[in-house]
């Protein structure tokens, strides 16, 4: 059974989730505050967790950051907040996924099932086992990534595009291709989200992040992985 942990204080909001999540045979665990959610997450292990980020004893990008510390989880933030900054500092935080309130109980049912996919085994391609840059390497079987010999801390969506991208050397793979399958094919926007995504994998993997030698950008179609 997936389990998923809501952290939310909102208690009719707790009500909808967890009635609709129990419905479809998740396993469901709420927290009202942040020091709860941290003690449920080390606890209980959930498979994702639904994050709201107005929480009363903490902002809720400081429970993405302490989460990040230990575990790869994938984090749907639930917010009401709506600005471009605050969206990218959750999802540089570590954050998956992000659904703005009010939203349709399909939707995020929809992103929930997008986020556990993204954590599933996924057959590779005959042959296909290790890939390796002169910047850093990534195994596929481990679903680890190295860089200078340290493993590289990856989220599962990070994880889910720099797989696509790595097993398609040299292949343009579209923006609307890499949201359909990272974050399901109902989702019609979301850029902001590729590009914060793709950003950190730079970050994390690329020797000079400002001028990428492997995780290239095409201009106004997508992105292309070059040893």
């Amino acid at each position: 059974m997936t389990r998923v942990l809501v952290v939310e204080d909102d208690p009719q909001l707790v009500r909808a989730l967890v009635i609709n999540m129990r419905a479809r045979q998740y396993g469901v665990d709420a927290a009202p505050d942040g020091t709860t959610a941290l003690r449920l997450a080390a606890a209980r292990r959930p498979d994702v967790v639904l994050l709201d980020l107005g929480l009363p004893d903490m902002d809720g990008v400081d429970v993405i950051r302490a989460l990040r510390g230990w575990t790869r989880v994938p984090i749907l933030v639930l917010s009401a907040r709506r600005s471009s900054d605050e969206k990218a500092a959750a999802l540089d935080a570590g954050a998956d996924d992000y659904l703005t309130k009010p939203f349709g109980m399909g939707e995020l049912l929809a992103r929930l099932r997008a986020a556990v996919r993204r954590t599933e085994e996924v057959p590779l391609a005959p042959g296909t086992t290790v890939v390796t840059t002169d910047g850093f390497v990534v195994d596929l079987s481990a679903k680890r990534a190295t860089r200078g010999g340290r493993d590289v801390p990856l989220t599962p969506t990070e994880w889910h595009l720099l797989e696509i991208l790595v097993t398609n050397p040299g292949r343009l793979i579209s923006r609307k291709h890499l949201l359909q399958e990272v974050w399901g094919a109902g989702r019609h926007s979301g850029t902001d989200h590729l590009r914060v995504h793709m950003a950190r994998l730079r970050r994390k993997l690329e020797p000079d992040p400002a001028h990428p030698r492997h995780l290239i950008t095409e201009p106004g179609t997508g992105y292309r992985f070059e040893r």
